[in-house]
């Protein structure tokens, strides 16, 4: 036989879960010092405008026929 659970103990264990996930993120986020973040912003920008000027240019449609 099937062992009983309680829905409501499980329910409460999965939101735990939940919430220890989230933390964990928040930490990473929000636990840098404003100078790091702002380095982190601006290194990602500079890759941003990096990644833009290696694009490649589309071809007018009207040149191809």
């Amino acid at each position: 036989m099937s062992d009983v659970i309680n829905l409501n103990k499980a329910r409460k264990a999965r939101q735990r879960e939940r919430d220890k996930t989230q933390a964990a993120q928040n930490r990473v986020t929000f636990g840098l010092p404003g100078h790091l973040r702002r380095a982190a912003r601006e290194d990602e920008a500079r890759r941003d405008r990096q990644l833009d000027g290696q694009k490649r240019q589309d071809v007018d449609k009207s040149e191809n026929g």
